[in-house]
């Protein structure tokens, strides 16, 4: 047995879970959060325990200290030797990196490189690979790349019909992201059903704040995603607007007198759901405010569920036919209401959900005679990480 870490850092954060390995049994997990305040918070699970400390932290290396000072203390381990892997998920791998990698100053160097492909989220992902090395300098690390899952995706559909010239200069292109919790749903819905890579065509959506759909051929390869060359592409989400007309961007900057930042702010974090119905980005406060006649929390339940739906459709092209369709994270996982929605607008593929299946959130909701199967599996993108770290570090 190994002891594995996953980590994700954020710009104030740091998500982790410690496993064990290959039972992928959880030892303990948790999140700062408000890194770089003088009220940080830090909160660690394990066992039937809930640790919940404010203290200050003014960096991610004094909550890496923090966190595995605290571990020995706990006695959740003994000693860091116990710590024998550790998986980073990075946000962005660009055309370099198809698979995860056994990080070293080479490997480092090229994540560097790719900074500015995912300005918000490489640099600090950078961050937490270095404060957990000056901590566990021997311990084996691996970078976990949100876009390599998708680098089976083809050129017709990765590349974007503007000058080939500036794909060559910037490397602008479709890339996807959510690929670890795709390809976990997709191998999960595979186990449940004793199949092997080679039978199924499956749609996989990732429903949360952020949102993606991926097209999964029966070779079990991504075809296409609907995010693309940054998080902001395809679905209409919580804050971002999805794919919209790119001459609404001047006209706005015009109109308002905008910058780049502030139209991106304005696209990225007051879009949506929230810019649709002027309340939320939450969708259980949207279905709320529907459900008592509010007519702009219908419009955006209205568009999100249309906007799904046809990337679905579109993607049941790609593939030819789909034997399953997945839903997944925090909206897809628990919203029955937006399962039901986008289910009733894909009656044309000859599926159908029981009613009660989906209400009580069962793993599958098809009826006896759909002819798409209809799944809900809960993500779990830690493991994927814990798993490459195990498949490539050992």
């Amino acid at each position: 047995m190994k002891k594995i870490f996953a980590i994700n850092a954020g710009s104030s954060s740091l998500k982790f879970q410690l496993l064990e390995m290959p039972t992928e049994i959880v030892i303990t997990k948790g999140i700062f959060e408000r890194i770089g305040s003088s009220e940080a918070e830090f909160t660690l699970n394990y066992n039937t325990v809930k640790k919940h400390e404010i203290l200050p932290l003014s960096n991610h290396q004094e909550a890496v200290d923090h966190l595995l000072e605290v571990l020995v203390t706990e006695g959740i381990i003994k000693t860091l030797t116990e710590i024998e892997g550790i998986g980073h998920r990075v946000a962005h791998g660009g055309e370099q990196f198809q698979d995860s990698a056994v990080i070293n100053d080479s490997i480092l160097k090229t994540i560097e490189s790719l900074n500015h492909l995912a300005p918000s989220h490489n640099p600090v992902n950078v961050i937490g690979i270095k404060a957990f090395q000056s901590k566990l300098p021997d311990t084996v690390s691996v970078a976990v790349f949100d876009t390599a899952f998708h680098h089976t995706i083809r050129p017709e559909a990765y590349m974007y019909p503007i000058p080939f010239k500036y794909y060559e200069k910037y490397n602008i292109r479709k890339y996807g992201f959510h690929g670890t919790s795709h390809k976990y749903v997709y191998e999960t819905l595979l186990k449940i059903l004793n199949k092997e890579s080679g039978e199924d065509r499956v749609v996989t959506c990732h429903l949360g704040n952020g949102a993606s759909v991926c097209a999964i051929d029966s070779n079990g390869h991504s075809v296409n995603t609907s995010m693309g060359f940054t998080p902001s592409a395809g679905l209409m989400m919580g804050t971002r607007s999805g794919d919209i007309d790119p001459s609404i961007i001047p006209f706005l900057m015009e109109r308002e007198k905008l910058n780049s930042k502030e139209i991106l702010d304005l696209l990225n974090k007051s879009s949506g759901v929230l810019g649709v119905s002027g309340l939320s980005n939450d969708l259980r406060d949207i279905k709320s405010a529907a459900e008592n006649n509010d007519e702009r929390a219908k419009l955006a339940l209205n568009m999100y569920a249309n906007r799904v739906a046809d990337t679905i459709s579109a993607y049941v092209s790609h593939l030819g036919g789909i034997e399953a369709l997945v839903f997944t994270a925090g909206v897809g996982e628990n919203s029955s209401m937006i399962r039901s929605l986008v289910c009733k607008r894909l009656a044309f593929l000859n599926l159908k959900i029981d009613d009660w299946n989906n209400k009580n959130n069962e793993t599958f909701l098809e009826t006896d005679d759909s002819a798409v199967k209809v799944a809900v599996i809960p993500t779990n993108e830690e493991v994927v990480i814990a798993r490459d770290v195990v498949r490539l570090g050992f």
